[in-house]
């Protein structure tokens, strides 16, 4: 049995699946956002309780919102900030008695959408997270490339390529930067891109409702939103050139995305034609913690 773990910012997820790729049990609890020491206790119990449904011990995947530093043991560039500069990685371990392998949750999205999801048999998959941050990770034959430094697929925090004079210097970013890709491509970015054009506050589901119904301001901010998408994304084709890029995180559910960006990108990738695929996720919410499981197949 393989157990995978979902550390993310609002919540932590648990799956067990089987041999046969099946799900057995899966939990749910909210993060403790802000106490570390709370945070590996509720892994533990997450952990101990699908054990005690399932009657088994299994391996265990951890994805973080953030990545390990190969250079100090230590989290890094996470955005659930309590987690940074903690030995998440020694700690865990010894509370489970096991080992337990890591990763960036944007990394384990992508080995799952690459395993049995919308990229499954592709050889080049870059996975995008698109909802309270903006991650990415690299599956290559189905296994995840991690890089040297341990950041290899985060391009959340380049600076939005082919930049507008609108968009320059940008929006401030949490790792102290501005302009950073996330700022324009998550949530919070799309609902500040709102409120500065239209003076009023909102989600960004609710923009995304509010252009399907013609509301002038939404339908603008979120054609901004498509085509900044079409820059990121082409300087990532321009690069690694993946065969599939996947999307998940709430805003993968806007259905228009996957006609209008690859129509926008077009002009912005060095080549003649454009045959990556956009793809939506088939697993959904899922597919973070199944690609945590997964990280004991590889």
């Amino acid at each position: 049995m393989r157990i995978g773990v979902d550390l993310g910012g609002t919540k932590i997820e648990a799956i067990a699946l089987g041999r046969d790729h099946a799900e057995l049990a899966r939990e749910r609890v909210a993060t403790p956002r802000g106490d570390y020491e709370a945070t590996l206790a509720a892994i533990a119990q997450l952990v101990a309780d699908l054990e005690r449904r399932t009657g088994k011990r299994g391996s265990v995947g951890v994805g973080i919102p953030g990545t390990i530093s190969p250079a100090t043991g230590l989290v890094k560039n996470a955005n659930s900030t309590w987690l940074i500069g903690r030995p998440l990685a020694e700690d865990l371990p010894l509370r489970l008695d096991r080992p337990v392998r890591f990763a960036n949750d944007a990394n384990c999205f992508a080995l799952s959408e690459a395993t049995d999801g919308a990229a499954a048999g592709a050889h080049v998959v870059f996975g995008v997270i698109v909802g309270t941050g903006t991650g990415g990770g690299i599956a290559i034959d189905g296994r995840v490339v991690v890089g040297r430094n341990g950041v290899a697929g985060e391009w959340g925090h380049n600076p939005l390529p082919w930049p507008h004079p609108g968009e320059r210097p940008g929006p401030s970013c949490y790792c102290g930067r501005t302009g950073c890709i996330e700022t324009f491509l998550s949530g919070p970015g799309l609902s500040r891109d709102y409120l500065a054009a239209s003076g009023r506050a909102l989600e960004s589901a609710a923009i995304v409702e509010r252009a399907a119904a013609g509301e002038p301001d939404a339908e603008a901010a979120l054609a901004r939103y498509e085509e900044r998408m079409a820059r990121a994304l082409a300087s990532i084709i321009n690069v690694l050139d993946p065969d599939v890029i996947v999307l998940g995180g709430g805003l993968s559910n806007t259905e228009r995305l996957y006609a209008n960006v690859p129509r926008l990108w077009d002009p912005f990738v060095f080549s003649d034609r454009v045959d990556t695929r956009l793809a939506r996720a088939l697993h959904g919410d899922s597919s973070g913690v199944r690609g945590a499981a997964w990280l004991w197949e590889e």
